[in-house]
């Protein structure tokens, strides 16, 4: 037999997920001889045998690596000399350098779960199983390549049984590293009332008695939830507050002590069974719920479902996820032992103060949440990096993110083009989230939070060390937002590497372009709540001409006056008020027509102009944010926000139940054969109205487009003042809310036609908060496309500004 021999390295996510015991099974399939050896960047394979056992050995590679791996490419070369292998062996991990691709924390496997819930199993109710398939992997990582001894539970010793799996080839847990048991691994507990400094209880500390663990400490958890109080439960990536979310009283108690009136809930439930009960789904959208990344999935309610009303009020949707961790399965068990019948669905919402980062340890929880929750069911596996759910929503039916984070992060976004060296973006001031760029590959971070807390920017230091050690990288430069005053800007300032600034808007259209591999010049629809512009104004509703290397402001809509400084980002009412103003030019028909729309008593309303006149804490905006928020007030839809987006949200539902309305309308009139007006010719007859009619207002947005300067300007004070009219003429507020979005749609769309005759560009890119409005989002690429424009949207970068990390890091790296 002629015996060969080949050296096969294998890039991209092939650490934390079993690749090496699954090479080593092919290897014993097809009877090859060699190792197999963790570098870090790659695992790397001899492969000794005939050559077709070789050629075997690498198609069982290439069609059956692990569940959980991803193949970027595989380089085999075969060697003219090499040692005899008498036999095929997992070698210890060798560190080396190159690109490194880290796995995210994966769900439980159904594997595991059903051990955990068989009474004969030796894992019975054990809340840390995992194995190769399933369990936590960035959260506990100290750094590369992936050995136990190099993550938090180095400090949980196997025991006989475990070291045994662990060993052996022929079980499911071969070189799995959290692996443990009930005897040797973490454990859960009640953590005692009262602060802490400590971090964690060690188990030789419980087994003096220092707390309740294990199983009476997860029913104590269970009575505390099922009697209607709230629970702290530390999961893989940080804590949740819990609580029944099938109950009212228990919804609204928690909504009292977070002090979060309206903001929507996360709800947990216990099965698939549960989700189809209480929300409609299409196929892909079961396949995310069910895969091993479980993320936050924005499902339409159904009606007549159990949960509390005040889950998410006033919104059609709710972001619902099944249990990731085993801790979270316990707490949903049956209750055949303790009798304690625990609800279907339980709120899942990150337990951290707001604006503070989810708290990942006793010392955060204690002072963080105690106040907040009835008990705190804790563990002592420590967390290294947080990781907060992700929160996905659906667009055109596929993936379409809104927080990426556990599950996802920090896989890599990759670029075609050839790229070399190392930038560090710091990413928005909000949503914060960082990206590494290391030559073609850019590592976004998990969720960090906002940065106006400093407790926040205390974790984004944190992250971005371990970051940097477990990319094993130094930055050459450090790229952030143009705002001087933000705390992302000023970290920046103080890291002593070179600094690039670059404008928010921009970056969100670049992060749109990385996503989608381009550096083709994009005509960029850039629209969200707030960005610092380059002439010291607000910007927030941009039409720029991008390409990876700078861009042109081609237009925005009209700017208005904002009043109030950060208090007017909460209150569309003062938005609404400047607006009146600006149409009016006069105080008394200002002060009339707020009173009718109730926007504000009359001494709020004359500071408020005074303010304007002599442009008191107010500042020239063009944020297409706060135009949502302004012409939500004037609706009549929503006045003020208690937490971001609200406003402009409920605007948006408001068009959609129009939407919905006539579409079921109009299917009773087909059914009854009756060829009365569909949404389409409705909106044909908006277009098409008299020549009075059209001096008043228009959709046109050829009448609404004016020139100012070298940019074109959206008449947007035109849709309000139309939209305003109607309104006091008593139309409709939903059909109203649809009317603008419509509209600014139309004009978009238009603009976009405009900049393509004089630029000859025919790519537009979406991008910016404002762009998780679905129905602004389909309105304006379906118009788009039907122009035969090519269309750029986001999947699995979030449009708002946890995203625009990655757009800096692409600038960053395409401008060296």
């Amino acid at each position: 037999m002629n015996v060969i021999t080949k050296q096969i390295r294998v890039y991209g996510i092939v650490q934390g997920v079993g690749f090496r015991p699954t090479v080593s099974r092919h290897a014993a399939a097809v009877g090859i001889t060699g190792s197999v050896c963790n570098r870090g960047p790659f695992v790397e394979i001899y492969a000794q045998g005939s050559e077709s056992q070789v050629q075997q050995f690498e198609e069982l590679l290439k069609n059956q690596p692990p569940k959980r791996a991803a193949i970027l490419k595989i380089d085999s070369h075969p060697l003219e000399e090499s040692r005899k292998y008498p036999e095929f062996s997992i070698i210890e991990s060798a560190k080396t350098t190159g690109e490194i691709f880290i796995s995210p924390d994966i769900a439980i496997c159904e594997e595991c779960k059903r051990e955990l819930e068989n009474l004969a199993d030796r894992r019975f109710h054990h809340p840390f199983i995992n194995c190769t398939c399933c369990g936590p992997r960035l959260t506990i990582l100290d750094a590369l390549p992936y050995d136990r001894e190099r993550t938090s539970m180095k400090e949980y010793p196997m025991c006989p049984e475990c070291s045994e799996e662990y060993y052996s080839a022929a079980t499911r847990r071969y070189d799995a590293q959290p692996v443990c048991c009930n005897d040797c691994g973490p454990r859960v507990y009640i953590l005692p009332p009262g602060k802490t400094d400590k971090t964690a209880i060690t188990n030789r500390e419980l087994d003096a008695g220092a707390a309740i663990q294990n199983a009476p400490a997860i029913r104590e958890a269970r009575r505390v939830i099922a009697e209607g109080g709230i629970a702290a439960i530390k999961g893989i990536g940080g804590y949740h507050l819990c609580c029944d979310a099938t109950a009212e009283s228990a919804v609204q108690l928690l909504r009292t002590r977070k002090t979060r009136p309206m903001k929507p809930l996360a709800v947990m439930m216990r099965d698939m069974e549960t989700v189809e009960r209480e929300c409609s789904f299409t196929e892909a959208q079961r396949e995310i719920l069910t895969g091993h990344q479980k993320p936050i999935l924005l499902l339409e309610k159904k009606e007549g479902g159990r949960l509390a009303p005040s889950i998410a009020p006033d919104n059609p949707k709710v972001g619902v996820m099944l249990p990731y961790a085993p801790v979270q399965l316990l707490l949903f068990d049956p209750g055949e032992e303790d009798g304690i019948q625990m609800p279907d669905c339980l709120v899942m919402t990150s337990g951290n103060v707001s604006g503070a980062p989810i708290c990942r340890d006793d010392r955060d929880a204690s002072e963080e949440l105690g106040y907040l929750c009835d008990t705190i069911l804790s563990h002592n596996r420590m967390i290294r990096i947080r990781a907060d759910d992700t929160v996905m929503d659906f667009y055109r039916d596929a993936p379409y993110m809104i927080r990426r984070s556990r599950g996802y992060a920090p896989l890599p976004t990759l670029s075609s083009r050839e790229m070399k060296g190392c930038v560090l973006a710091m990413g928005g001031e909000l949503k914060n989230t960082f990206c590494i760029g290391v030559n073609g590959l850019f590592y976004p971070s998990p969720y960090v939070g906002d940065l106006e807390d400093l407790r926040t920017v205390t974790a984004l230091k944190e992250t971005i060390q371990r970051f940097q050690t477990l990319l094993e990288v130094q930055p050459e430069k450090v790229i952030c937002d143009l705002h001087p005053g933000y705390n992302s800007t000023l970290l920046a300032e103080e890291l002593g590497l070179p600094v690039v600034k670059i404008q928010h808007h921009y970056a969100h259209i670049l992060s749109c372009m990385a996503e989608n591999d381009t550096t083709e010049p994009v005509i960029g629809l850039s629209f969200d709540g707030t960005g610092y512009g380059e002439d010291g104004t607000i910007w927030g509703g941009e039409l720029l001409l991008c390409d990876s290397h700078g861009y042109t402001r081609e237009g925005h809509i009209k700017p208005f006056l904002q009043i109030g400084g950060d208090s007017s980002s909460k209150e569309g009412w003062r938005i609404a008020v400047s607006m009146l103003y600006s149409l009016l030019k006069d105080k008394e028909k200002t002060a009339e027509l707020a009173e009718k729309l109730e926007l504000c008593d009359a001494m709020t309303l004359k500071m408020q102009l005074v303010m304007a006149d002599r442009k008191i804490n107010s500042v020239v905006s063009t944020s297409a944010g706060r135009l949502f928020d302004g012409v939500s007030a004037i609706l009549g839809i929503r006045k003020a926000s208690t937490f971001e987006g609200e406003a402009s949200t409920a605007l948006q539902f408001a068009a959609e139940r129009w939407v919905k309305r006539q579409r079921r309308e109009n299917t009773e009139k087909q059914e009854n054969r009756d060829n009365t007006d569909t949404i389409d010719t409705k909106v044909n007859k908006e277009n098409q109205l008299s020549g009075g009619e059209k001096d008043r207002w228009s959709l046109r947005v050829d009448r609404a487009q004016q020139q100012e300067g070298s940019s074109l300007v959206l008449a947007t004070d035109l849709l309000v003042k139309g939209l305003l009219e109607r309104r006091l003429s008593g139309e409709e507020p939903e059909y109203l809310a649809w009317l603008f979005h419509r509209g600014l749609a139309d004009m978009l769309i238009q603009s976009c036609i405009r900049i393509r005759q004089e630029k000859g560009v025919n790519r537009v890119a979406l991008s910016g908060g404002c762009f998780q409005n679905l129905l602004l989002l389909e309105m304006v690429q379906t118009g788009l496309e039907k122009e035969n424009f090519t269309v750029l949207t986001h999947s699995l970068i979030p449009p708002n500004d946890g995203g625009i990390g990655l757009g800096q890091a692409y600038y960053g790296m395409m401008n060296p």
